[in-house]
């Protein structure tokens, strides 16, 4: 079925559809791996938006019961330039088809990829659809639709639930999280409760936990502004580490600025250096705002971790407090695990911090 990728500034790419028949209005940006594309429809933080992928084969391994970053996929459509037709693999289950249809998300493919990275490298990314027809009003229309800013409501469970274990215990606030986090945590026995974007540290804080994890998420972190109240007081009392959109409004919470990229950072083959050691890490992103590190400059967060590519902030402590956070995903999923160590300091500083408790008791 002959469909057509309309961008905002009027740019048409004539395509093929395939998935769900329904027409569609998102961001469209576009992401650099050469596989994962099951974790990267799945992962929360595209919700409202149209993922393109670079590379030129997509689907050819179909997808399978163990990869997915979340139950419900919230991506606006898929861009590709050929899907796989024939999916082969020992856990393939079903085809990007047909997963594309069953959970009502448009695809278009024989689209030159390249060409749209490149354009949108130039100009920026934009809105984007994904019609049957282009009319004479179709990028008017699309110029003026508004996209949707309560991403992370949507994304976020509404009930806390717990993943029990014995081992610190770890609160889990969701913005968007990925399952790959959770199965990080528990990997080191962490007893995980998981709790709504909009909780209060007062709620936070009634659970006694040893640690506080924020979580990846969608969107522009100003558009959550309650989170910050509960940071800037959760910081004081426990452990607290930030992932992405957890490392924004950590940044946002402690008087920092965050700034909308050209083109966002989307792929896994992002190295990533961190300065006190000189060690690099290539690293999974996904993210269209940064912290802006002039901001920082009058804060009490140092910078721990930068992109070698064009120095955007990667990492951020907090100087007085035993909190800190990454803006790469070091669950990967898709991507290297060069990075999964950060999930062990965690572990050590709420160990540490348990100590330090314990002694200060023993000695008053």
């Amino acid at each position: 079925m002959k469909r057509y990728l309309v961008l905002e500034d009027g740019t048409i790419y004539p395509g093929t559809g395939f998935g769900a028949t329904t027409a569609t209005v998102g961001e469209l940006v576009f992401n650099t791996g050469m596989s994962g594309y099951q974790e990267s429809i799945t992962d929360q933080s595209y919700n409202g938006e149209i993922l393109m992928f670079t590379y030129p084969l997509i689907g050819n391994y179909g997808i399978n019961r163990d990869d997915h970053e979340s139950i419900k996929p919230t991506c606006k459509g898929v861009v590709v330039h050929e899907v796989a037709r024939r999916a082969s693999n020992w856990r393939n289950e079903l085809s990007l088809d047909d997963y594309l249809k069953q959970n009502d998300i448009p695809g278009i493919m024989d689209i030159d990829t390249r060409a749209v990275t490149k354009h949108i490298r130039t100009k920026g990314a934009m809105k984007a659809t994904i019609v049957d027809n282009v009319l004479p009003d179709t990028v008017e229309r699309l110029k003026v639709t508004e996209l949707n800013r309560a991403v992370v409501a949507q994304s976020s469970t509404t009930n806390a639930y717990p993943n029990p274990a014995t081992g610190p215990n770890v609160v889990v606030v969701d913005f968007g999280l990925k399952h790959s986090i959770l199965r990080e945590l528990a990997k080191r026995q962490c007893n995980l409760t998981v709790l709504p974007y909009n909780t209060t540290a007062s709620e936070i804080m009634a659970l006694n936990p040893d640690g506080v994890m924020l979580t990846n998420g969608p969107g522009d972190p100003k558009d959550v502004p309650e989170a910050l109240v509960m940071i800037r007081e959760v910081e004081k009392h426990v452990p607290l580490f930030g992932i992405c959109l957890g490392h924004q409004l950590f940044a946002l919470a402690n008087g920092a600025d965050t700034f909308k990229m050209k083109f966002g950072h989307r792929g896994f083959n992002h190295p990533v250096r961190e300065i006190a050691t000189g060690r690099i890490d290539f690293t999974s992103q996904n993210h269209g705002y940064a912290v802006d590190r002039e901001s920082l400059a009058k804060t009490d967060l140092m910078i721990t971790h930068e992109e070698i590519n064009d120095g955007t902030v990667e990492g951020l402590r907090h100087r007085d407090y035993a909190a800190f956070s990454v803006q790469y995903h070091p669950d990967a999923a898709p991507g290297p695990h060069d990075a999964d160590h950060i999930f062990d300091e965690f572990i050590d500083l709420m160990a540490a911090n348990q100590a330090a408790r314990k002694g200060s008791q023993f000695n008053a």
